[in-house]
């Protein structure tokens, strides 16, 4: 399954409504939107600084990744990143392709 690393930061509305509800409230609700895609949570963290939250998240297919990520920003509640996360065996695969690629200007 792909892996995307979340770095997340909340608005105001956002923080009041983790303020209200609880970091654990919030661990249930990403766990919920993640499995009905069939996805699963990795690791979630809460930070401090330019991010408040940073999670890995598994999703069957890039497509549901970016279902939730749209409804998310769609919130107003949360701005977010998402950056697929590949593995050495994935990137290997990577270098033994064939890439006709021609620089500019050569």
């Amino acid at each position: 399954m792909p892996k995307f690393l979340i770095q997340a930061s909340y608005t105001a509305e956002g923080a009041e409504g983790l303020l209200k509800e609880g970091a654990s409230g919030r661990r249930a609700a990403v766990d919920r939107v993640v499995a009905e895609l069939g996805g699963t949570v990795e690791a979630m963290y809460f930070t401090f600084g330019e991010d408040d939250l940073v999670s890995i998240l598994d999703f069957p297919d890039s497509v549901s990744m970016a279902a939730v990520s749209l409804t998310v920003k769609a919130s107003g509640a949360i701005h977010s990143r998402a950056t697929p996360l590949l593995t050495p065996d994935e990137i290997d695969e990577a270098a033994r392709r064939q890439v006709p690629f021609r620089p500019p200007g050569a």
